[in-house]
C-alpha cells in the first residue's frame, strides 16, 4: 500500500480559505460535472481499488499516516460478471495492527486495526476499522455506522479525536452490501407492505447483531449517520438491552409523510432530497463573500424557518415542499440506484461522481477532497447490493415508509429476555424491561434533513419517560436512564461529522465521558 504525508492539522486558515474559494470557482466554471472527460477516462482506466482508496483516505488520520488495510475485500475493481464483492479469506491478505507510541502520538499509545468479520451464510462479511488505547482496560465501546452508499472512511476526521477518551474502543463498520463489506444479492421475499420494510431493515441490523455476538460485546454506544441513524433506531427496537446510548447524526426517516406511508410505490411531487446532490457544501456554510452564514438556509424537508433558532425550529410553518426532479422520482420508483448509473456510465462514471463530490467536499483541502472523490467512485462502481434496500425503506424524497416518529418512543423501553429464557421457556417467564437509554440527535445548522422532526422525536421521548415514571417504583426510578436532546452543529450541513468535525468531535467526547459516568453509576446501583 502506498502512503502519504499526513497533513498538518493546524494549517494556516487564510491559505486554506483562499484554496477553497479557488476550488469553488473552478467547479462553477466547469459546469455541473467539473471533472473533464480526459481526466474521467484516466480515472476509470486506472481503476483504483476500494482497498487502496480507503487506505488513502485513512492516511489523513493525524499521527497514523500508515493505516492498516486488509485486502480480503475490495483489492480490485469488481468484474462486470460478478454479482458480489469477492471475499478472500487468505490470511496473507489480512492486515496486522498498527501501534503508534506516545512518542509520536501525544494522545497515545493507540493500536489501529483493519479486519474483515465473516458472518454466517454465503457472501456475508463486514469490513471493520477499529482503534483502542494501549494499556487501558476497555470500559465502553463506540460503534459507528455510515450513511447510504458511503463507507467507514468518511469518518476519517473523527477516529483520532474520539479515541482520545480514556477507556473507550472505537469500531467503524461498513454496512452489509456497502463500502468494503461483502455484497450478497439483495432480495425481498415479503409480499405485504410492512413485511417488505421489516425485511429490508433486518438485512442490515441482523448483520450488526451477529457482528456484536462474534465480537463478544455486551453493550455499546451506537452512532449512526443518515440511513445509518435510521438503522440504529431499528436495531435498538429489535435487539434491546445492548445499547447504553444512541447517537443519531442527521438521521433520515423521522418525520412522517402520508404518501410514503399509504402508497405501495408513492410518488410525492415535492421534496428537497435533491439538495444532497445539488448543493455546494462550501456555499452551504459560507457566503459568497467568504463570511460564515448567520442563519439557516431553509433546506430542510418542510422548508422550516432558520434552524439556528431552536424555538422557531420547534414550531415550523408548513409551506409546500420543493419539487423533486421527475427523473429522480422515476429512478427511485424503479429501484434504480444512483450507483447503477455510475456503473452503466463506464468511462463517464468518474465525471458523474464529480458532480456530487466537488460540491459535497468543496470545503476540504484539495488533497483530502480528491482522496474522498476517488474513494466514493471506487465504492459507487462496485456491484449493487445493500443500495437496493433504499426503495423499500424510503419513498421518493427520503420520507420513511415506516416513520421513526411513530416508533422512536419505544427505544430503551423494550422487554429483555435472558439467554436462559430465550433457550427454554422465555415466552412464559417474566422478562426484564429496559429503563431507558439516552438519545442524542445532532443536525447541522444548514442541514437539509428535517430538524423539526428531531424536536418532535425529543418531545415524544420525554413524554414516554414521564408516562413510565408515573407508575414506577422507587427502585425503577433510580434505574431510569431515559433522556433525549437535540444538538445543532454550527457551520455544518447534512454530513455533520465531516462539515463541522471539530465541534462534532468535542460534542461526542462529552457524550462519551457522560456515558462513562453513567456506566459507573449503574454498576454501583446494581452491585
Amino acid at each position: 500500500m502506498s502512503t502519504s504525508t499526513n497533513p498538518d492539522p493546524h494549517a494556516d486558515a487564510e491559505r486554506r480559505q483562499a484554496m477553497l474559494a479557488s476550488q469553488r470557482n473552478e467547479a462553477r466554471k466547469s459546469g455541473y460535472f467539473p471533472l473533464g472527460y480526459k481526466a474521467g477516462f484516466s480515472q476509470w482506466w486506472a481503476s483504483i481499488s476500494p482497498a487502496m482508496a480507503e487506505h488513502r483516505v485513512l492516511s489523513f488520520i493525524p499521527y497514523l499516516q500508515k493505516p492498516p488495510t486488509h485486502t480480503q475485500t475490495g483489492s480490485a475493481p469488481v468484474s462486470a460478471h460478478q454479482s458480489t464483492t469477492s471475499v478472500d479469506a487468505d490470511s496473507a491478505r489480512a492486515s496486522p495492527p498498527v501501534r503508534i507510541s506516545s512518542i509520536t502520538d501525544p494522545y497515545g499509545p493507540r493500536s489501529w486495526h483493519s479486519n474483515l468479520i465473516k458472518l454466517s451464510g454465503k457472501d456475508r462479511a463486514l469490513n471493520e476499522f477499529s482503534v483502542e488505547r494501549v494499556g487501558e482496560e476497555v470500559e465502553a465501546n463506540l460503534v459507528m455506522l455510515h450513511g447510504y452508499g458511503a463507507g467507514l472512511g468518511f469518518f476519517y476526521k473523527n477516529f483520532e479525536g474520539l479515541s482520545r477518551v480514556k477507556g473507550w474502543k472505537l469500531y467503524a463498520l461498513d454496512m452489509l452490501g456497502m463500502g468494503r463489506s461483502s455484497r450478497p444479492p439483495f432480495k425481498i421475499h415479503a409480499k405485504d407492505h410492512a413485511g417488505k420494510i421489516s425485511e429490508a431493515e433486518n438485512w442490515f441490523i441482523d448483520a450488526l447483531e451477529e457482528w456484536r455476538v462474534l465480537k463478544k460485546i455486551d453493550q455499546f454506544t451506537l452512532l449512526g449517520h443518515s440511513m445509518g441513524g435510521y438503522m440504529a433506531v431499528a436495531y435498538a427496537l429489535k435487539y434491546p438491552g445492548h445499547l447504553n446510548k444512541l447517537i443519531l447524526a442527521s438521521p433520515v426517516g423521522i418525520p412522517e409523510d402520508p404518501f410514503a406511508m399509504q402508497a405501495e410505490m408513492p410518488d410525492p411531487e415535492e421534496s428537497t432530497m435533491a439538495n444532497e446532490f445539488l448543493q455546494d457544501q462550501e456555499d452551504d456554510i459560507v457566503n459568497r463573500d467568504g463570511n460564515i452564514k448567520a442563519t439557516g438556509d431553509n433546506n430542510n424537508f418542510l422548508n422550516a424557518r432558520s434552524k439556528t433558532d431552536p424555538q422557531k425550529s420547534k414550531t415550523p410553518a408548513a409551506p409546500p415542499r420543493r419539487p423533486i426532479p421527475k427523473w429522480l422520482s422515476y429512478l427511485w420508483d424503479a429501484n434504480i440506484s444512483p450507483f447503477s448509473i455510475v456503473r452503466w456510465a463506464g468511462p463517464l462514471g468518474p465525471r458523474f461522481v464529480s458532480g456530487w463530490t466537488s460540491r459535497r467536499f468543496s470545503h476540504l483541502p484539495s488533497e483530502e477532497s480528491q482522496a474522498l472523490h476517488n474513494y466514493s467512485y471506487s465504492l459507487f462502481r462496485q456491484r449493487g447490493s445493500g443500495e437496493y434496500a433504499l426503495a423499500y425503506i424510503l419513498a421518493p424524497g427520503a420520507f420513511a415508509r415506516s416513520p421513526l416518529i411513530r416508533r422512536i418512543h419505544g427505544v430503551g423501553r423494550q422487554s429483555i429476555a435472558s439467554p436462559l429464557q430465550q433457550q427454554t421457556q422465555g415466552a412464559t417467564l417474566a422478562s426484564t424491561k429496559e429503563h431507558g437509554i439516552p438519545i442524542v440527535m445532532m443536525y447541522g445548522d444548514n442541514d437539509w434533513m428535517d430538524i423539526a422532526g428531531g424536536y418532535a422525536a425529543e418531545q415524544k421521548l420525554k413524554e414516554e419517560r414521564q408516562k413510565v415514571l408515573k407508575g414506577a417504583s422507587e427502585e425503577e426510578r433510580k434505574l431510569e436512564n431515559g433522556r433525549a436532546k437535540v444538538l445543532i452543529i454550527s457551520k455544518a450541513g447534512h454530513h455533520v461529522y465531516l462539515d463541522g468535525w471539530e465541534e462534532f468531535n468535542e460534542v461526542m467526547r462529552k457524550e462519551m465521558e457522560e456515558t462513562s459516568r453513567d456506566l459507573r453509576r449503574q454498576r454501583k446501583l446494581e452491585g
